[in-house]
């Protein structure tokens, strides 16, 4: 069921409503360098006590994972990307925002908060600040392979930090999570002020710290021949996330000024100006070519057609409905338009911006908080739908029960269970948002029969395919569950290069794809220790696929 109790909670906690401001730097590429030692922003120990911590620290790790999430599922199609030169559009300046905001807030709060929680023997408190921790360095590793580590926090000791070899920061944040549980099983009595993801539910945060090691080792398989053996050990343990209860997750309010706690992606689209984003047409046309049951959960149209598709071409409204199909466009690869109203964009489109505001296809109830697609084809203006109270996804069942489907595939198993559950398990918590909009007609609800019928047909194409279709199958699957946050997509296109059939960019060369990120440009210039890399085509440690462009295909 839809988590209202979280959303109760964050209404009635006034001092969220003040930390949610900070949510808007996420997105935000002007911030500071790690080196400085004074933000008036930051929490410091004269400013506030642990509770005030522990709230500020949750708060703005979802700012992070936000940033980064909208990056990956950029690059990974899940979300429409503008622009058509992988290097310019993440170039080292769009680096600031994520790093800074990492390094320079969130990362120097926890370690502020665990002294002061260690002092206090509150085992649980430093627990949590583990786990967070351990996953802000994964996804820096991630993203920007080789990153400061053992240096970080230390100004008078090591103003510049070095940067640590990625692999022993991964291994750094096994030890933190392997801590953290440690923490969890201490016996303390001492429960957060305030937890906004399990509510003091400690046995679950142990689950996710486990779930985090899952993925470690999913990640390392390529380079890492006991990956698979200590990633079937947590598995057998069964001490994991293992079911929606376990779900984690960021909720949004449904506040709009003082401050604005409501959904990012509701912000956007859902004004008295009309949206300003697109959404992807490439996870559109997947989704709507299979009757998949999500797909009012995920998008609202808001007319009933799209110029070249059902109406006549428009170059004014939708230019490329009046353009030739790119010449490297396979003939059944999507491209402008999309049939009933599914109005987005291609894969690196940057023509300009049409006024499309009160036509182009929204952000619907899941996960944004928006309204349900029930053919109303009604422009949406603030208020709509859910108010804006979606979630965050950052780990969720779904999500693990793929990355057990593809251990097992990756090793020859059979992985049709796991994939089952994992699509059941997504659907299912989807359709749990559809009653958060109140107007929206229950009768456009997927029925039972609806599910199965789509199940079953992902699950015959994937029994009756060869090894390739198979990856291609899970890995459009994966990604489709995962819209909301393309941290773990993104992760998984590098180690695999599927699906294969991700719509190309409309470029022909848009160079290399971005196997790594560029060092920030405002580290890389203050930091003597930090040298620039030299395009977005270094791999990080466990990626040892062919170089780019041979790899991915889909580029």
């Amino acid at each position: 069921m839809f988590n209202v109790i979280k959303m109760k909670k964050l209404k009635k906690l006034s001092i969220l409503l003040i930390l949610f401001s900070i949510i808007g730097l996420s997105s935000c590429e002007d911030s500071l360098n790690m080196n400085l030692t004074d933000d008036p922003n930051s929490t410091t120990l004269d400013k506030a006590d642990l509770g005030r911590y522990m709230n500020q620290v949750q708060v703005n790790f979802s700012g992070f994972v936000s940033n980064l999430g909208s990056k990956g599922s950029q690059l990974t199609r899940i979300n429409y990307m503008f622009g058509k030169q992988y290097a310019e559009n993440y170039d080292p300046v769009s680096g600031n925002g994520p790093w800074d905001y990492a390094y320079r807030t969130i990362l120097t709060d926890i370690d502020e908060a665990a002294k002061m929680a260690e002092e206090k023997g509150y085992y649980n408190h430093l627990g949590v600040l583990k786990v967070l921790k351990a996953y802000i360095y994964m996804s820096l590793v991630d993203y920007f392979g080789d990153v400061p580590y053992s240096e970080v926090n230390q100004p008078e000791d090591f103003p510049f930090p070095h940067v640590d070899d990625d692999a022993d920061v991964y291994e750094a944040c096994i030890g933190l999570l392997n801590d953290a549980i440690s923490d969890f099983n201490a016996g303390a009595p001492y429960t957060l002020e305030n937890d906004f993801y399990y509510g003091n539910d400690f046995t679950k945060w142990e689950k996710l710290a486990n779930t985090l090691k899952m993925k470690i080792y999913l990640n390392t398989r390529l380079v890492d021949s006991n990956a698979k053996s200590k990633f079937d050990a947590i598995v057998a343990d069964g001490n994991y996330i293992n079911s929606d209860a376990d779900n984690f997750f960021f909720q949004y309010g449904t506040s709009s000024t003082q401050p604005n706690t409501r959904h990012g992606n509701y912000n956007a689209d859902y004004t008295t100006s009309g949206a300003s984003t697109y959404r992807s047409n490439w996870l559109m046309n997947e989704m709507h070519s299979t009757d998949d049951p999500r797909i009012r959960y995920y998008f609202y149209r808001q007319v009933s057609c799209t110029p070249g598709c059902g109406c006549d071409a428009n170059q004014v409204d939708l230019p490329c409905s009046v353009q030739s199909r790119p010449p490297h466009y396979p003939s059944d690869m999507v491209f402008c338009c999309i049939d009933d109203g599914y109005w987005g964009r291609d894969h690196g489109n940057d023509e300009g911006i049409p006024p499309d505001g009160f036509k182009r296809t929204v952000v619907g109830v899941y996960p944004a908080g928006g309204k349900f697609d029930d053919d109303e084809f009604a422009s949406v203006t603030m208020d709509d739908g859910g108010m804006g109270a979606g979630i965050l996804p950052i780990m969720m069942n779904s999500w693990v029960q793929f990355m057990k489907a593809e251990m097992k595939l990756a090793n020859g198993q059979d992985a049709s269970s796991d994939l089952e559950a994992a699509v059941n398990a997504s659907i299912a918590h989807v359709m749990t948002f559809g009653t958060l909009d109140p107007d929206a007609d229950s009768a456009f609800f997927p029925s039972s029969s609806d599910v199965t019928n789509y199940v079953d047909g992902v699950m015959s194409d994937y029994n009756a395919a060869s090894t390739n279709d198979k990856w291609e199958i899970l890995a459009k699957q994966m990604f489709i569950a995962h819209y909301g946050n393309g941290i773990d997509a993104y992760d998984f296109y590098r180690r695999t290069g599927y699906p294969h059939s991700l719509q190309y960019n409309v470029d022909p060369n848009p160079g290399v794809f971005v196997r790594s990120f560029f060092y920030p440009a405002d580290e890389a210039n203050a930091n003597s220790n930090i040298v620039q890399k030299s395009g977005v085509g270094e791999k990080v440690f466990w990626d040892n696929n062919p170089d780019s462009p041979a790899f991915p295909q889909a580029n």
